[in-house]
């Protein structure tokens, strides 16, 4: 199943599959490309960030920036 970064569940993990174009970047550079493992670490309440983990780094991500990037979870 395909959802938002934003919306993954805490422990969920999934494989990256888009990231918007005007970000790739900017989130490469944090290791979050098109085919990497993620693993929903924390969110905080009322559009806080999100930490995810890839690669066994941890990494914070403004909830705008994890609303544009889509993840394939595992059921």
């Amino acid at each position: 199943m395909r959802k938002k970064l934003s919306e993954m569940d805490y422990g969920e993990e999934g494989v990256v599959k888009s990231i918007e174009e005007n970000l790739r970047d900017k989130v490469a550079g944090m290791g979050i490309r098109v085919g990497k493992k993620i693993k929903m670490a924390t969110k905080q309440p009322i559009k806080g960030p999100v930490v995810v983990t890839v690669d066994q780094y941890s990494i914070s991500l403004g909830l705008g920036i994890a609303d544009k990037i889509i993840v394939e979870v595992e059921e």
